[in-house]
């Protein structure tokens, strides 16, 4: 099975990188936040971070205590980031893609991924592997688009809109046709899957998984207020969290 790998397309890779370095941006105003507000006691734990990009969450994670993390990304170009820019002697870095995991040895207390998921197809087969890596009460915490995001395919208007551009509802369509979808983001032929709830939550439970809880950000009022282009939150989230444990 051949992964994606567009974080090394130079395109991309650029333009993802000026988008997360602007100050507002929905990963640090959702989705950062509710991922530490989810996160478990990392004191003295082992940490695997899967997609983990250029390495900024694994410095983060020894700073919340954690005695070693093991950050795994398919990009060369990330990892290269990550090696020079948020070293430690505490954290490995390993190019290596999700669907590979079944050759990683070892064994963990917490396994983080971060806004990675949704670009591996098959979800069964990591999901297997993380609970085959994690100890018994071992946390399992990830991030993804949220389905109502992924079963756009792109190939119509995403919003309908008032007289004034006003979006008043997200469109959406084929929910229940769980497939990969090919998107233009910054390069076409970005790869997403889109699954549904269920199945994501399925596939956690029949594996061995307890949901713990279950977090799709949203914006307050006053957030709006401030930044008004994030009240399309409210008619459909961005991001699913989920955290479980074995």
């Amino acid at each position: 099975m051949a992964q994606q790998n567009i974080y090394d397309n130079e395109t991309f890779f650029n333009g993802y990188k000026e988008l997360r370095e602007r100050e507002v941006n929905a990963n640090n105003l959702f989705e950062l936040p509710t991922l530490f507000a989810l996160m478990p006691d990392l004191n003295g734990k082992r940490v695997l971070d899967l997609g983990c990009g250029g390495g900024e969450r694994c410095i983060d994670y020894l700073k919340h205590g954690a005695a070693s993390v093991t950050g795994i990304d398919i990009s060369e170009k990330m990892l290269a980031v990550a090696r020079s820019e948020h070293s430690d002697p505490k954290i490995t870095y390993i190019k290596m893609p999700m669907e590979d995991l079944d050759s990683l040895e070892g064994e963990f207390d917490v396994v983080i991924s971060s806004l990675a998921i949704h670009y591996v197809e098959d979800f069964e087969g990591v999901v297997r592997n993380v609970y085959r890596l994690l100890c018994d009460g071992g946390i399992f915490l990830f991030s993804q688009e949220h389905p109502l995001a992924t079963c756009y395919s792109g190939s119509e208007s995403r919003w309908t809109v008032d007289e004034n551009g006003r979006k008043i509802y997200a469109n959406i369509a084929d929910y229940c046709v769980e497939r990969r979808n090919d998107s233009t983001w910054f390069v076409e032929g970005v790869q997403r899957y889109h699954r549904m709830f269920s199945t994501i939550v399925n596939t956690l439970a029949d594996t061995g998984f307890k949901i713990l809880k279950m977090a799709e950000p949203y914006p307050t009022e006053e957030l709006v207020e401030k930044y008004p282009d994030y009240y399309d939150l409210y008619h459909k989230p961005d991001f699913l969290f989920i955290k479980s444990v074995k």
